[in-house]
């Protein structure tokens, strides 16, 4: 039986794989042909969204993952969405549950044969100058687009002590942005910090993913006149919203 999941989890890492290349390397340069500006990067956004709905549906079909979500996460709107982090594949959940979504990804992403091209046209690079980081989210929250944000910048374990990362913050008061927090949990550390991806539970692996109360970042404002104080003020809630 375990044999077999890893076989399964195996090929549908090679989906994945594959359905990144076709997109980075064929559609995107397909749609570009017409396509310019806001309405391109939308499609973009609606490309990689149904194509991660359809491997996702695949996780479940073969019973890798059972996908429990808030129904509200398909209403959110131009915010800042910022999710706890236990699994390496959180992101493809996000994005596909989270209409008109974009993500922060690390420079690295860049020298991924398969990812290099989602990330290069659609996807805004968090080792930016702070300056050049502040326009790129700017432009996307202006366009309508929710910014995905793991706070902790890298995933974290259960038993770990959460580290905050200001950049969700920096960019909500930036931009009188309201924060959505998302609390993510496993029922088994799959593709976990310090865990092989082909360590696999009998039974599929429960992901729930609850939206926590948002963060009213204009209110908060009023309450703080020194934005360092008003920064880390809102870090330690987002930090006991999604912990």
């Amino acid at each position: 039986m375990k044999i077999l999941k890893i076989l399964l989890i195996f090929f549908e890492m090679l989906i994945f794989a594959a359905g990144a290349t076709v997109i980075g390397w064929i559609i995107f340069p397909i749609l570009s042909i017409r396509l310019r500006g806001c309405e391109r990067r939308k499609a973009f956004a609606n490309v990689v969204r149904r194509s991660w709905q359809i491997f996702v549906k695949i996780m479940e079909k073969t019973n890798i993952v059972r996908v429990y979500s808030d129904e509200n996460l398909g209403k959110i709107r131009g915010k800042i969405v910022v999710a706890s982090h236990p699994s390496f594949l959180d992101i493809v959940f996000l994005i596909s549950l989270i209409p008109n979504s974009l993500c922060l990804a690390k420079k690295e992403l860049l020298f991924n044969p398969f990812m290099r091209n989602i990330v290069k046209s659609l996807y805004i690079i968090n080792d930016l100058d702070t300056e050049v980081f502040k326009k790129s989210a700017k432009e996307a929250l202006d366009e309508g687009f929710n910014i995905i944000i793991f706070p902790t910048g890298t995933r974290t374990l259960p038993s770990e002590k959460l580290k905050i990362h200001k950049g969700a913050a920096l960019l909500a008061i930036a931009n009188d942005i309201n924060i959505v927090p998302i609390k993510i949990e496993l029922s088994f550390p799959f593709f976990a910090k310090h865990s092989s991806p082909f360590r696999v539970s009998e039974v599929p692996v429960d992901y729930n993913i609850k939206m926590m109360s948002e963060i009213d970042v204009e209110s908060l404002k009023k309450e703080f006149s020194d934005d360092i104080k008003l920064r880390n003020h809102i870090s330690e809630i987002i930090k006991n919203r999604i912990n």
